[in-house]
Parts: structure tokens; sequence; C-alpha cells
């Protein structure tokens, strides 16, 4: 089946500045921007509930850009100081640079895994066993942090801050795609509590990340694009081979049908 619309579960982005749509434009296609998940804070109410004084603490972990925010503004909610003394560890680079949106960057109290994996980041946090990390996680979904930190040699404690829910679709709201791209494992059972007829057949279905990819196959579903793969470790760059080739192999079918 050729791909003529896909759906990108992600918020649209603010400028016209995106790889996605270049590839619309490249290709002559329709790309949808619709999340399937939202993100509701914690509020300081519920935070005390939890009995954890964030000052008591002398690093963080952070698994996601969304952790910084809710960290930084519950801190600022709660009157909660900043202390130049505390340090940072994060999954990845791209996190530990969203960093600089609240403290300034350095080296010596930032620190993130090589690779963006958690297993690099759990190496980086057994070189630092003195700390007391608070890891900053949503409310659900947390098993596979959370296996990795008890692996670790560290003394740590979990701060929910955030939860993450289905962002329902409207009834009448058009869903109507050849391919749906997930960036979170949550978009799965989201994509399913929306439309729980939902039969996959001819729709192609892409994941980013090794957590998204296994909740694809998890539910029974066929995954076939997977990133980071051999070629690539974007999805914007994997979504446009596979367009490609897509276009390509339908093309070369209509010809030989058309002999």
């Amino acid at each position: 089946m050729k791909i003529k619309k896909i759906l990108i579960s992600q918020p649209k982005p603010e400028t016209g500045k995106s790889p996605y749509f270049e590839i619309a434009e490249k290709y002559n296609i329709k790309i949808d921007f619709r999340p399937f998940i939202k993100v509701d804070a914690v509020s300081a109410k519920e935070f005390r509930q939890q009995h954890i004084e964030i000052q008591n603490y002398s690093a963080f972990i952070f698994t996601s850009r969304t952790g910084v925010d809710h960290f930084f503004h519950l801190c600022k909610e709660m009157r909660v100081p900043i202390n130049e003394e505390m340090r940072y560890f994060c999954q990845s680079e791209t996190i530990a640079f969203y960093l600089q949106k609240y403290v300034q960057f350095r080296k010596r109290k930032v620190f993130y895994g090589a690779t963006g994996k958690l297993s690099a980041l759990g190496t980086v946090l057994n070189k630092h066993n003195k700390e007391k990390f608070l890891a900053i996680l949503p409310d659900g979904n947390n098993d596979e942090v959370l296996a990795m930190l008890n692996k670790c040699r560290i003394t740590f404690d979990e701060a929910l801050m955030y939860r993450i829910v289905s962002n329902d679709f409207e009834e009448g709201e058009d869903f109507n795609y050849d391919m749906l791209i997930f960036f979170s494992p949550q978009g799965i059972p989201a994509l399913l509590k929306n439309f729980p007829d939902f039969k996959q057949d001819d729709i192609y279905i892409g994941a980013l990340g090794a957590s998204a990819s296994n909740a694809v196959k998890e539910a029974g579903l066929r995954l076939d694009l997977e990133v980071p793969n051999m070629q690539f470790s974007s999805m914007a760059l994997a979504l446009d081979e596979f367009v490609r080739v897509n276009h390509k192999n339908e093309k070369n079918s209509c010809a030989s049908a058309a002999k």
C-alpha cells in the first residue's frame, strides 16, 4: 500500500522548520501531528504527600525533558532553592543540554550516558555511588527505569512529579492513516483505548526507542520501522527512507501490473 497519510504522535512543531514538513513536501503526502498521550502535572499538595524533601538529595536523575520541566516547575511552586552544588544525571546528551533552560551547564555537575540508553546511564551512576539520588519519574510505567536503578550500586528514592495519560480522541475525529509513528510506550495502550477494535491490516507502524518498539510488539502489532537501527538513529531520517522505498516499490508494482 502506498503511504499517503502519516500520523506523528507528537505535538506539531511550533516553527515551520521540521524534517517532517520536508518529507511531506518531498513525497507529496499528508503528515498530521496528534499526540496519543498528554502530561498532567502533580500538584505541590500531591507531591508533599510523598514525604520527600528535595533539599535532602545531592543528585537528581532525569530520563526525559518532561521530567526536567516538572522538577524545576515544582521547585519553583514549592519555593525550593536550587543549590549550585546539586548534580544532575541524564539518560542522554539531549536531556543534559536541555537543563540549560533552568541552570548553568557545568561539566562537573551534569552527567549523561554516552549512548542515550538506560544501561549507559547506569554505568555513570555507579561511578558516583556516594551521592544520594532522587529519580524524577512519571506516575506509572517505570519498570524499565527502576529495574536499571535497582541494579546500580546507588542509594535512591523515586519522586512522582507528573502523569502520562491518554489524550482521548473526540467522537468523529478523523483517524484514517497509512502509517502511525510512536515515540513513547504509553502511546500504544492509548491507541487501543481510543480504538478498541483497531486492526492493523495494511497500516504501517514505526517506533522510536526500545521501550516504544517493545510496546508495539507486546500489543501483538506488527512493527514495520524500528529506530534506531543499523542505518539511522533519527526517526525523521529513517521515515524519509521508508517512504522513499515504499513509493518506489508501489511505482514498480503498478508498472508491472500495467504490462
